[in-house]
């Protein structure tokens, strides 16, 4: 089973953010609230479906 992830541009959306609010973020503290993205070899980040489900819906675990 493949774990589905989004791209900056769709967490951002979800969340109410800038994608380079996002990526800054990252690139400052290697994480945005805890969630570590995948890092592509292009430069992309991919984010992991279930961390940015439990963020927008607001559960801490």
């Amino acid at each position: 089973m493949q774990t589905k992830h989004f791209p900056t541009s769709t967490f951002a959306k979800s969340i109410g953010y800038q994608s380079a609010s996002i990526r800054t973020a990252v690139w400052r503290n290697g994480h945005f609230n805890g969630i570590k993205p995948i890092k592509l070899p292009n430069g992309r980040l991919l984010w992991p479906a279930d961390s940015v489900e439990r963020l927008t819906s607001g559960s801490s675990s």
